[in-house]
């Protein structure tokens, strides 16, 4: 499993995937789920990857080799996120259509989700997610965020503190938030964890950070926001002892 999340807010975007694949007991193995593409320079893409390992390099091979050779529909061609994550989601489906007929068992497997998000030429930066079907979604002002992979864990605290206006620096730690509280909480997701702030109109992917489980940052993060947590709780309300009721007593 994995977990990945883009925040689109108004300063720019903020990336965070872990490298996780696989959790056994005896077998624990890592890869990056962040990728970025060397394209031309009125654009910056990233793709974010959840699913099965073989489709998801399948599909990032794909879209470098349509680059390099110059084919009509490539990223370097697209005008729009939305038409790239179009041409993500024809190139999934048709990866995973392969796979499915190779493998032959009913047990297999081939879906994968992305990601797409960026920036080209004057569009606004976003996010687009592109399900396993091939069609996709954006975020939205309600929803600034987007997740794929072990999501559950890490909502809350996106439901409750992100919102466009929110400052790109606290969005980071937000979104790095969710990611140790999923890692707290679903073994199959671990460090590495990687991370890039993209500000918009910037054009530049140099804030990237690749933090490990040992990492400082990450443990002064952890220790902090678990602090802050207790005293959250320590602080609320007591039960009010007038709303007490009579139990319900099966007959």
């Amino acid at each position: 499993m994995t977990y990945c999340i883009a925040a689109s807010i108004d300063e720019g975007l903020i990336l965070v995937s872990d490298s996780r694949t696989n959790a056994g007991i005896d077998n624990v193995s890592t890869h990056g789920k962040m990728h970025a593409f060397e394209t031309i320079n009125d654009r910056k893409i990233v793709l974010l990857c959840a699913g099965n390992l073989a489709t998801t390099q399948a599909v990032l091979e794909q879209l470098h080799r349509d680059k390099l050779k110059n084919s009509p529909i490539n990223l370097n061609t697209v005008e729009s996120l939305f038409e790239a994550a179009e041409y993500l989601g024809h190139v999934s489906v048709e990866k995973q259509k392969q796979h499915n007929s190779s493998q032959g068992q009913s047990a297999f497997n081939p879906t994968a989700s992305f990601i797409l998000a960026g920036q080209i030429g004057s569009d606004p930066h976003g996010a687009y997610m592109v399900y396993a079907e091939g069609n996709s979604i954006t975020s939205s002002a309600n929803t600034p965020f987007l997740q794929i992979g072990e999501s559950k864990y890490g909502k809350p605290i996106l439901d409750r503190f992100l919102k466009l206006n929110t400052s790109i620096d606290e969005a980071a730690r937000c979104c790095l938030v969710s990611m140790d509280s999923t890692i707290r909480s679903n073994a199959s997701v671990g460090a590495p964890v990687e991370m890039l702030i993209y500000r918009k109109n910037s054009f530049s992917l140099d804030e990237y950070y690749c933090f490990d489980d040992d990492d400082n940052y990450m443990l002064q993060l952890r220790r902090s926001w678990e602090t802050k947590l207790r005293e959250a709780i320590s602080a609320l309300p007591c039960v009010d002892k007038e709303s007490k009721k009579p139990i319900r007593v099966a007959l």
